[in-house]
């Protein structure tokens, strides 16, 4: 509904109006009533009997008004606040004030509870505060409105791939009979107020024709040259639209950033090529950073590429109770986890962190390390150049034992290895130095360079 016919329906139990900003007081118990019960919004310069009388608006009237709510309401509350013009550019002003319920209950304005019943505020015993506190559950950030949008910022198209998605991943039917609404709402991604359907925070994020424009999540994506953080970038992106864009968007920028190791072994002919990092692991981190992120904090995600390392940067700490050591599953945003979850970009909830682990371990470089502050979480992936390639050389049937791979590993890094350097790493004698390098040749592996005290052994798998 439009403000006009708002207005026409007269006061309800979601609807106030006010004649004038005489009434703050009674503005700001409204408000707080509406954040007690169902949300609802005050309207004033607008009479009982639904004449529009209209406000003169002042240089700092928003702003004023805007303070007394916030100087008298426990815990504070920060409503929308705007002024419409009724019947074009001449018409007369009024100020509408729109309140969502608040996660945190009682609200309290000027030192009492009220609520809202029927078209007037109603005040709250110890009996009622105590039920209105005992009933409050939490709500999520994503299942919130999203404040300014409406179901005409939803695009279809991003609906109906959705489903189409989430029935070849998980054998979901897609409903047939159902209106478009309805859809939205089954999926968490809209909700009835009053007698509107409006987008929830999820809603927009997964199916916005361009979310950022109510909502501002977004990756940034820059790859430095050398290991420092510089002014100078190599390569640049602000990843922006649906999480599912922003996560194509991200795997790419990482994609064309990261080396290419190409080899071949006296073992085959094929030429083989492994990216330097294991993607599936740094997708799983990207997609833990944007459905578990603290949204209603203003940074942006970072994801910044070094020579020897990839960092993931992400607003806000782990849930209280979970580290990475013991990562429960405790969603931030549960419908958007609920929602990647149905496109299969999520598979067992709580095992993101063992699966990053786990995929880096079998690519061939550390695991990932993690750095947690009171304001955001690092997640940390070290290069292991181009030795990722021992894992693959393996997989064609060379065997080697620990002190080879690692002996191996130093060549690849440091471009040679000799006697007394496997020594010194792998703890044995020169006897089973010369002994397990030789073995390294044999298998094709190495090549001897010099001899004598200055021989060496090179990589002999390349390009």
């Amino acid at each position: 509904m439009n403000l006009k016919e708002i207005i026409e329906s007269g006061e309800s139990e979601i609807t106030e109006f006010k004649t004038s900003l005489a009434e703050w007081r009674g503005v700001v118990e409204t408000i707080s009533a509406f954040s007690n019960r169902n949300s609802g919004r005050v309207l004033i310069g607008v009479a009982d009997d639904c004449g529009i009388v209209g406000v003169d608006i002042g240089k700092k009237t928003i702003e004023n008004l805007a303070n007394q709510i916030k100087q008298n309401t426990d815990p504070v509350i920060h409503p929308s606040i705007r002024v419409e013009e009724i019947d074009g550019k001449q018409g007369k002003q009024v100020i509408v004030v729109d309140a969502l319920e608040s996660d945190q209950k009682p609200v309290l304005a000027f030192g009492r509870a009220v609520i809202r019943v029927g078209k007037s505020n109603q005040k709250l015993g110890y009996e009622g505060i105590r039920n209105l506190a005992l009933q409050t559950s939490k709500v999520y950030w994503d299942e919130r409105i999203c404040e300014g949008a409406g179901l005409e910022d939803i695009d279809e198209e991003k609906v109906e791939w959705f489903l189409k998605t989430r029935f070849t991943k998980r054998k979901v039917a897609i409903p047939a009979q159902m209106r478009f609404e309805e859809v939205l709402m089954n999926l968490g991604s809209a909700k009835r107020i009053d007698r509107e359907v409006e987008p929830t925070n999820a809603g927009i994020l997964f199916f916005c024709r361009y979310p950022q424009r109510f909502i501002p999540l977004r990756i940034l994506c820059a790859r430095f040259r050398g290991v420092e953080l510089s002014r100078t970038t190599i390569d640049s992106l602000d990843c922006s639209g649906t999480l599912v864009e922003i996560l194509e968007q991200t795997e790419e920028f990482v994609r064309r950033n990261m080396r290419l190791f190409g080899f071949r072994t006296p073992f085959s002919f094929r030429r083989i090529d492994k990216l330097e990092y294991p993607i599936e692991a740094l997708r799983e981190a990207v997609l833990n950073a944007l459905v578990h992120r603290d949204c209603e904090a203003l940074s942006d995600i970072r994801v910044f590429i070094f020579d020897d390392r990839i960092e993931i940067t992400n607003p806000g700490s782990f849930p209280h109770g979970t580290t990475p050591e013991n990562p429960l599953h405790v969603p931030r945003n549960p419908i958007l986890c609920q929602l990647m979850r149905d496109i299969g970009y999520i598979e067992k909830y709580g095992t993101g962190i063992y699966f990053m682990k786990d995929v880096c371990d079998d690519w061939g470089i550390p695991e990932p390390e993690f750095r947690i502050s009171d304001i955001e979480t690092k997640v940390i992936f070290r290069s292991g150049g181009k030795a990722v390639v021992i894992s693959e050389i393996e997989k064609l049937g060379v065997e080697l034992n620990d002190r080879q791979r690692k002996g191996l590993k130093y060549a690849f890094m440091e471009g040679f290895i000799n006697n007394q350097i496997y020594r010194e790493i792998s703890g044995v004698s020169d006897e089973t130095s010369r002994q397990e390098l030789s073995q390294l040749v044999e298998k094709g592996l190495l090549k001897i360079k010099g001899k004598g005290r200055s021989t060496k052994y090179v990589p002999m798998v390349g390009d």
